[in-house]
């Protein structure tokens, strides 16, 4: 608690208390590294004929933090939303003299007397963080870069900051983001509003914000049919916030995190049930959630403690209740631990799936953990979890996990593999990877789960900390034109060493490990990856409305655009991710505005005498009381 509140009042005090921010594990405010790259110098930046300029932008772009941005200045910003729907523009301040205590405000939204309030939109800085490139042949981001000064490096805008007042230097380019998330209660129409930049040593500067809310609604994110699985590191949390872990203070750290997370659409609960199921691949590994004791006479005890703590946060706190995913029977390296009582000592076994002592060890855990999980009412829930292994290493494992309990669920990360997929109730294939149509169409039928993964060995689409905005959207648009029901990456937050400031990693492509930032803070990627999610719900709420009433024009055309979103279709396009979902937007816009007979009933619910006066319309308000 004391640390929350240390960390209450820092944030509140903002830059002055950091303007020279020197701690290790930043919270508030904070220097960024400095880009050595080649940027417009002052004789570009002395062209400008107004010392500061303030202009919407698009959010397809990060712009560089040292150049003079290219931009078409507009004042007025004009989205489209549905309700309950999470919206973002990108607003950008440029100058060439220093500007002091900048702060952005939004005033409530209104259309009418209908408001959208001021507390449904945030604004935030967007900061810039070190990032470095594909790997040299430019196919993908795998593999070790334990030498930094190999891979060329820049500082690129992500960081979506939680600190709300900023000194902007001379001659730099200070992006702005708005979200605005709309109220699923809104009335449909036009809202207007004002976003104003403020300062010290300047005069206020004034952009016009303009929503089109359809009169469509959007369902709450816990209640979306894509699953969405992107995994937790609790570990890397205690780190950076130093306290202790499992603690108070630990969990309170956690919950803004992982509800950030929530609110996206998490359905999984990502947990360890043995020490580094990644082989320690990240700054902070992962421990075992359950300690394992063999006593003196042979026999096994368990203790779920933490395993308990972390699943009952998670789904009471936080919200996310409908996966619990349990990491690996399977790890990389082939070494498993427990407390041994003859020897006072923690040991370690090197086994494989196959050899009597594998079995032995995880079958005795296995029908223990099912007892403790039917105990706590979660056992339907629960998965034991594997990623990326071997096809024989996975039928010897499955072997086990019937013994133990034929009614365990199992799920797998990884390549398809006929001979094993009946088994797995949740099965997620690298991208560029399709699921045969009948058994996509059985899983379905059996209420398995069928997703697409992508992770460092793909150049696109990818939400490294270098790839373009528009590829996290187009990323979960992929997982509903492939026919997948969601998406999984390998991890949400295992942070970097440093990773408001850095995100270059000594293993795979900067950004790989991590989207959401300590404080929380979000990024671009994130937030565009929760477009897409969005895009996904809004298709499958078109498609079954469509399909119903008959609309088959409609219909194709849409599952047209939609189907471009493949490996196949990128190549047949040859369009950019940022072009391709744009025209998608237009499409889904198109699909979505309200029908003629739903106008004229609105028309008179406003204005009852409209129909009788119009009698052109009236076939128009038969058909909407008929249906």
């Amino acid at each position: 608690m004391k640390n929350a509140l240390i960390l209450s009042a820092l944030l509140t005090l903002g830059p002055v208390c950091f303007a020279q921010q020197t701690e290790k594990y930043p919270l508030g405010n904070y220097e960024e590294l400095t880009d050595t790259k080649p940027h417009d110098g002052a004789e570009v930046w002395n062209k400008m004929t107004t010392p500061t300029c303030l202009s919407w932008g698009t959010t397809d772009i990060r712009y560089k933090k040292l150049n003079v941005p290219d931009i078409k200045k507009t004042t007025r910003w004009k989205g489209k939303a549905w309700k309950g729907e999470r919206i973002n523009a990108q607003a950008v301040l440029w100058t060439k003299e220093a500007l002091d205590d900048v702060t952005v405000t939004v005033s409530e939204l209104k259309s009418g007397s209908a408001v959208i309030p001021a507390s449904a939109i945030t604004t935030n800085f967007v900061r810039y963080v070190m990032t470095d490139e594909l790997n040299k042949d430019r196919k993908g981001g795998c593999g070790h870069r334990e030498n930094k000064a190999e891979w060329d490096s820049s500082v690129v805008a992500d960081v979506l900051d939680i600190v709300k007042i900023q000194d902007i230097k001379a001659c730099t380019t200070q992006p702005i983001w708005l979200n605005v998330w709309v109220p699923s209660d809104a009335r449909a129409g036009r809202y207007k509003g004002t976003l104003t930049v403020s300062g010290k040593n300047f005069q206020d500067m004034k952009l016009q914000v303009e929503i089109d809310v359809l009169n469509r609604t959007l369902p709450a994110p816990q209640d979306w049919a894509f699953h969405l699985d992107l995994w937790q590191n609790p570990y890397s949390v205690a780190r950076y916030y130093q306290v202790p872990l499992w603690s108070k203070e630990h969990f309170d750290a956690m919950l803004p995190i992982m509800k950030m997370l929530a609110n996206a659409g998490q359905r999984a609960i990502t947990t360890s049930i043995m020490h580094k199921p990644w082989a320690g691949q990240t700054e902070d590994h992962f421990d075992s959630m359950v300690t394992r004791i063999k006593k003196i006479d042979g026999t096994w005890v368990y203790s779920y403690d933490v395993f308990d703590k972390w699943v009952e946060f998670m789904m009471n706190e936080v919200g996310i209740k409908d996966m619990i995913s349990c990491y690996t029977m399977i790890p990389w390296a082939l070494t498993f631990d427990y407390y041994d009582e003859a020897t006072s000592r923690v040991q370690f076994i090197n086994v494989k799936p196959g050899d009597a002592e594998y079995t032995e060890y995880w079958g005795s855990f296995l029908k223990d953990f099912s007892r403790h999980l039917r105990k706590k009412g979660w056992f339907e829930k629960t998965a034991i979890s594997m990623d990326e292994r071997p096809m024989e290493a996975m039928r010897e494992a499955i072997k086990v996990i019937k013994q133990a309990d034929p009614e365990f669920k199992i799920t797998l990360a990884g390549n398809y593999h006929p001979e094993i997929q009946s088994d797995l109730y949740y099965l997620s294939i690298p991208y560029g990877h399709k699921f045969p149509e009948n058994v996509k169409a059985e899983r379905e039928r059996k209420g398995q789960i069928s997703t697409v993964y992508t992770c460092c060995s793909e150049a696109f689409p990818n939400t490294f900390t270098f790839s373009d905005p528009a590829e996290a959207t187009w990323t979960a648009l992929h997982a509903i034109a492939g026919g997948y029901d969601g998406y999984l990456r390998w991890a949400v937050n295992s942070w970097t060493a440093d990773p408001l400031r850095d995100s270059r990693f000594r293993t795979w492509a900067a950004g790989d490990t991590y989207s959401i930032y300590p404080g929380p803070r979000s990024s671009i990627r994130f937030e565009r990856l929760v477009e897409g999610i969005q895009d996904c719900e809004k298709i499958r709420i078109l498609r079954e409305e469509l399909a119903a009433k008959g609309a088959k024009g409609k219909l194709n055309k849409l599952n047209k655009a939609v189907a471009k979103f493949t490996p196949e279709g990128l190549s047949e396009t040859q369009q950019s991710a940022a072009e391709m979902v744009n025209e998608l937007n237009k499409l889904n816009e198109l699909a979505a505005r309200v029908n003629i007979p739903d106008m004229v009933k609105m028309m008179k619910d406003i204005v009852p005498e409209f129909v009788s006066r119009n009698s052109e319309f009236e076939k128009y308000d038969k058909e909407s009381v008929s249906s």
